[in-house]
């Protein structure tokens, strides 16, 4: 008598490589069972695949599609031949392409799709266009579960699009603590320059307020003159960030290090790691800078990133989301902190890896069940 076959999984995110979302499904890839699932990701923009740290057992497809919305027939023609038990989306703008698609898909596929940021705020401060409220309204019903980060993420939703608390479900994002705390162990803290050193990580896109941080730095200099800031991100506003740089005498203090793929390789030099965000999920940059022990100031960009954080050692939560409120933030901290300071961050147990996969495993393990 034959075994029974295990499910198809098919992750979905718009490339390798990318920001937090794409890092989160990596993730997801590397540790899901293969004795539970057969893993497959597809990775829609990108041409072709090599030198990525995922596991020989984890099927990868690149479809090369030009942007994730052009990927309709690649992508439909993949889940035909697949025929996937389960979908997981991993990105906005890719689950809507998922779910307008999901009627093509072979009957019985489970979707499931994961919200990485405030709806409600997104709508407001991205600058989306104005029928973006139509297509969250219109597709999101037809997910089977919307995963979000926190739970004022998921009530959120509940509220701006109707949406059942029951087909919503608050999981961890997983983070590989006990790899970056190893890391950060083989690589003790260096100082790079001479004084106080500032990181932040993100796309640089208006709303991860890099603008509001360079301002917060002119005033910091002041007390501060020998503070340096390095920015590791890609993104639009690169030209319009370093020509502020420019107009407001900061060059000399501030380097952009571009896209980086580790993170965790700028966290062992930080002073304190920085999250100027105007809104925010739940960032994978912070939780992977809070593993590795490194301070925080953080201006509170959702309500679910201040209930995280709030009263917890080693961070400092800015009152308002403005630059004076970010600079007097930094100061605060940077006055308070000794040298090379560290902080164990229990916030960031709940994260770890094995917990979030765990959790992760339930889901679909109930989603195949076909509950919902």
């Amino acid at each position: 008598m034959n075994a029974r076959p295990r499910p198809r999984i098919l992750l979905l995110i718009p490339h390798l490589g990318g920001g937090g979302a794409e890092r989160v499904t990596a993730l997801l890839a590397r540790n899901l069972s293969p004795e539970k699932y057969e893993l497959h990701l597809g990775v829609v923009t990108q041409a072709q695949t090599g030198g990525e740290l995922l596991p020989s057992w984890v099927q990868i497809h690149a479809l090369g599609a030009s942007r994730a919305r052009a990927g309709s027939f690649k992508l439909l023609r993949l889940v035909h031949r697949l025929k996937p038990d389960l979908i997981l989306s991993g990105i906005f703008h890719l689950n809507f392409l998922v779910l307008l698609l999901r009627p093509l898909f072979p009957q019985g596929t489970r979707v499931l799709i994961r919200q990485n940021g405030t709806v409600s705020t997104s709508l407001v401060l991205d600058g989306l266009p104005g029928y973006t409220r139509l297509l969250y309204r219109m597709l999101y019903h037809r997910a089977d579960r919307v995963i979000c980060q926190t739970r004022s993420m998921a009530e959120d939703l509940a509220r701006v699009l109707g949406f059942a608390e029951g087909r919503l479900a608050v999981l961890p994002n997983p983070v590989d603590v006990e790899g970056i705390r190893a890391f950060i162990d083989r690589n003790p803290a260096r100082q790079r320059e001479a004084g106080p050193q500032l990181l932040a990580v993100g796309r640089l896109s208006r709303e991860k307020g890099f603008d509001l941080l360079l301002l917060a730095l002119i005033a910091l200099r002041a007390e501060f003159p020998g503070v340096s800031l390095l920015i590791a991100g890609a993104g639009a506003e690169e030209a319009a960030l370093k020509a502020e740089c420019g107009a407001l005498g900061i060059a000399d203090a501030v380097r952009f290090a571009g896209y980086v793929e580790r993170p965790v390789e700028y966290f062992s030099g930080a002073t304190l790691f920085v999250l100027p965000s105007r809104h925010e999920g739940l960032p994978n940059a912070l939780l992977e800078a809070a593993a590795a022990g490194v301070p925080i100031v953080a201006l509170p960009a959702s309500e679910g990133l201040v209930e995280l954080l709030r009263d917890q050692p080693g961070v400092w939560l800015a009152p308002e989301i403005s630059s004076e409120a970010l600079a007097a933030t930094l100061a605060a901290a940077l006055r308070a902190l000794r040298p090379g300071e560290r902080f164990r961050h229990e916030f960031v147990e709940q994260f770890r890896t094995n917990r979030a996969i765990a959790a992760y495993e339930a889901l679909l393990d109930q989603s195949l069940a076909g509950k919902t």
